[in-house]
């Protein structure tokens, strides 16, 4: 999941795994893949770099996990 801060200021977790796309229109628009939409004050390349980080971050993990299963 991903940090992000609505219109309202408040900061919420977004599945990244569930976007779409991500407009600039100038507000930040996020469309989830079942075509709602959510309103952010993110800018899309930071998004964008939210959710390259999130991926690598699982990557990593997973990594982690079959050495440690190799391991044992």
């Amino acid at each position: 999941m991903i940090e992000l801060v609505g219109l309202n200021g408040r900061t919420f977790f977004l599945n990244a795994d569930l976007i779409l796309k991500i407009e600039e229109t100038p507000d930040t628009i996020i469309t989830l893949v079942d075509d709602r939409n959510i309103i952010v004050k993110n800018k899309a390349v930071e998004i964008k770099e939210l959710i390259i980080e999130y991926r690598r971050k699982i990557l990593a993990d997973s990594q982690n996990l079959d050495s440690i299963n190799k391991e044992g």
